[in-house]
């Protein structure tokens, strides 16, 4: 029998005063948007594969956001058999994020760094629930988890605006 993995991922949650978050439009899937995420490298640490994939992903750099909490549990998604390019990996377990955002919407860069492929098209700011209700099917339970974790203090946030 082969071994079947979860791929170690974290995943970003930048957030503007307002409340609402970062979604970006995937390239290959048109009118399919999620939040930044990706792969741990071996050896980085979860907080820096954050930062290094917002920056491919993003163009946003350490100064355009400020760490403001961690979700306190890794949450997998799996893969329907159709969709997985491996066959030993089932799926992703993922470390999310939540960034205040310091920047301007000119901050924002979809070009991607010299060598990797562009994986995004267009963003837009959303609320974090609505956000989850379009999720794919398959990722909608994490964003569903992120917003029961994160919802209320992203309200307090568009309260204070």
């Amino acid at each position: 029998m082969t071994s079947q993995t979860f791929r170690a991922n974290v995943g970003i949650a930048v957030a503007r005063a307002d409340g609402h978050v970062l979604a970006l439009e995937r390239i290959d899937q048109p009118d399919r948007w999620q939040m930044p995420q990706g792969g741990l490298n071996v050896g980085e640490e979860p907080v820096e594969a954050s930062l290094r994939e917002l920056r491919e992903e993003t163009g946003l750099r350490p100064e355009h956001v400020e760490l403001v909490a961690e979700h306190p549990a890794w949450l997998a998604y799996e893969l329907p058999p159709a969709r997985r390019r491996d066959r030993g990996a089932r799926g992703q377990v993922q470390k999310w994020f939540l960034y205040r955002f310091l920047g301007t919407d000119d901050d924002i860069d979809l070009t991607p760094p010299k060598g990797k492929r562009q994986e995004f098209k267009d963003f837009r700011w959303v609320e974090l629930a609505e956000l989850a209700d379009e999720m794919w099917e398959v990722k909608r339970p994490i964003y569903r988890a992120l917003a029961a974790e994160w919802t209320d203090r992203l309200a307090e946030w568009a309260e204070l605006d």
